[in-house]
């Protein structure tokens, strides 16, 4: 049923939807692998609507937010929403694609209730880009024990209005419209049917991860600057310009000029934490799919290169797991920079341990004080690490004395007690040594 249901729709589209490969001695080995395309749809954040001066809103009071042309009210024109043009070409420049010289918009006939002109407007024959290429790694933890590269052509980018939103009431038994939606910006992707089918599961998480990757770039092209070209008149008596209209010929349309403003993408980014900073390709994927978690990073690692890899793990494997602990996103972290780098810093200048560590975090969440510097929680806990030679060396050999089995037992052979010799070391000191020097000393006393 999936399958079929898929095939109509890209039949729709492609007219033939499937590219079977083939690949058998004798008929009865005939073996077939299937491919899907997917249609991928995201609505523009802009003030205004594509066509129209209504807001361009979610949530609000119904049919709040329609103008004239929304609702089809004869001779009302449509006016084309330049920004949703701009935010266009940056996701084609972006996917590789080429931006059409010449773009056009067609009629979609179709009848339903939510949308009153009988037509949607969209891009079929000359749409805004085409022939483009999106390259993407999936990767889940817990699932994938490493990232693999994936990619996916692109046969068009389109703009295109949203319908609106037919409302049932089954006690009422009637069916009534919110325009709200009706006429909001849409792009649509439209890949070229090359993804391999395994089975339903390899479907989801490859359209899962295609999915995530284009919320990221969307995210980050749309963070960008608005750049607003406008006619302006003088205003005698006020002395001020005012705005009198767009201008006609602007240099928004300019695409040489919004690819000198593109942002770093995500594929680029994790391309450059593996090369500055050395991390493995799925610390890399984490980070960037948390654009906080990446921002964090940055900060940390300034000065600190040589411990990128800890800094990373710090952040995925410690600050992650307290605030999944405490039911919190990353967004609703309250930790400041300055906060996190003095706590890096203690950490790995080793004034404390990786437990003490995780321990201050979930202090620092947890006060009310927003200014408390973790150096102040750590002293007032009594955390802060041993560090003195022969402070360490005195605790290691009460440890050796108080157990003369085990240290006959690891001189006689059976060195995988020394890993109980450090548990017991651990214990006494309430995990307040540096374990790195303390084993090096315990196992110099176990040798003499």
């Amino acid at each position: 049923m999936v399958l079929r249901n898929i095939s109509r729709r890209l039949l729709y589209r492609y007219k033939q939807p499937f590219t079977c490969k083939c690949n058998y001695s004798t008929v009865s080995d005939k073996k077939w692998q299937s491919v899907v395309g997917l249609e991928v749809h995201a609505q523009l954040n802009t003030e205004t609507k594509l066509f129209s001066g209504a807001q361009n809103t979610f949530g609000g009071l119904v049919n709040n937010c329609v103008a004239l042309l929304d609702a089809a009210v004869p001779g009302t024109l449509p006016a084309l929403n330049r920004k949703c043009v701009e935010l266009g070409v940056k996701t084609a420049l972006a996917l590789s694609c080429k931006v059409n010289e010449v773009s056009t918009f067609d009629r979609k006939h179709y009848f339903y209730a939510d949308l009153p002109a009988g037509y949607q407007i969209t891009q079929q024959r000359a749409p805004l880009a085409s022939d483009g290429v999106i390259n993407f790694q999936v990767f889940t933890p817990g699932i994938h024990k490493k990232p693999y590269k994936k990619s996916s052509k692109i046969k068009q980018i389109q703009l295109e209005q949203d319908s609106g939103k037919s409302l049932h009431d089954d006690e009422l038994k009637r069916s009534l419209v919110d325009l709200n939606r009706a006429g909001a910006p849409l792009i649509e992707l439209v890949f070229e049917p090359d993804l391999e089918i395994k089975n339903i599961g390899s479907v989801r998480g490859v359209a899962g991860a295609i999915r995530h990757e284009i919320e990221r770039q969307k995210a980050i092209l749309e963070s960008g600057g608005r750049i607003v070209n406008e006619t302006r008149s003088w205003d005698a008596v006020a002395r001020i310009t005012i705005a009198m209209r767009d201008k006609e010929v602007v240099q928004d349309y300019s695409v040489p000029l919004i690819q000198d403003k593109m942002p770093e993408l995500p594929e680029d980014s994790r391309r450059k934490l593996v090369q500055d900073y050395q991390l493995r390709s799925d610390t890399a994927i984490q980070l960037v799919n948390e654009p906080l978690l990446l921002e964090y990073f940055h900060h940390l690692v300034s000065g600190n290169t040589q411990h990128s890899t800890k800094i990373a793990n710090l952040l995925i494997n410690d600050l992650l797991t307290v605030l999944n602990k405490k039911n919190l996103d990353i967004e609703e972290c309250n930790i400041t920079v300055k906060q996190l780098k003095e706590l890096t810093d203690m950490f790995i200048q080793k004034q404390i341990s990786l437990d003490v560590c995780k321990k201050t975090l979930s202090e620092l969440i947890d006060s009310s004080d927003a200014l408390k510097s973790p150096a102040e929680i750590v002293n007032e806990k009594g955390w802060l690490l041993i560090t003195d030679e022969e402070e360490t060396t005195k605790k290691c050999r009460e440890v050796i004395q108080n157990n003369p089995k085990l240290v006959k037992q690891y001189k006689d052979g059976k060195v995988k007690v020394f890993q109980a010799l450090l548990g017991m070391l651990v214990k006494s000191t309430n995990n307040k040594l540096d374990m790195s020097l303390a084993s090096k000393k315990m196992e110099e006393l176990l040798k003499k």
